[in-house]
C-alpha cells in the first residue's frame, strides 16, 4: 500500500469527537452486536464521499453487499440518510433531528 491514502474507521473520528456518519450510526441505533458496522460505516463513507447526496436506491444498492444477521438493515439505512443530510447541513452538528 506504499504511496497510497489509508483510511480506516477510527481515522472518522473518536469516541469523543464521532465523525457525521459515526454520529448517525449512534443517533439511529444502527448497531446492535458490532461485528458488521465497521464495514458497514466505511462502505456508507465511500458512498457519501463519492455522492453526498445518495437517493434511496443508491444508498440500498451500494449497500447490499453487507449482512447484517442482527437485522438491522432500516437503521443502517435511515444513519446513511441522516449523514448525508448532516454532510449537507440540513442537521446541525449532527445531533437527533
Amino acid at each position: 500500500m506504499q504511496g497510497r491514502a489509508i483510511k480506516t474507521l477510527e481515522g472518522l473520528g473518536t469516541a469523543a469527537q464521532p465523525g457525521p456518519l459515526q454520529q448517525a450510526f449512534i443517533d439511529e441505533q444502527a448497531a446492535q452486536c458490532g461485528y458488521c458496522i465497521p464495514g458497514m460505516i466505511m462502505r456508507a463513507q465511500a458512498l457519501l464521499e463519492r455522492n453526498p447526496s445518495p437517493s434511496d436506491e443508491q444508498i440500498r444498492t451500494h449497500m447490499n453487499p453487507g449482512l447484517c444477521r442482527c437485522g438491522t438493515h432500516m437503521r443502517i439505512l435511515r444513519a446513511v440518510r441522516r449523514a448525508s443530510k448532516t454532510i449537507q447541513g440540513a442537521i446541525p452538528g449532527g445531533k437527533p433531528a
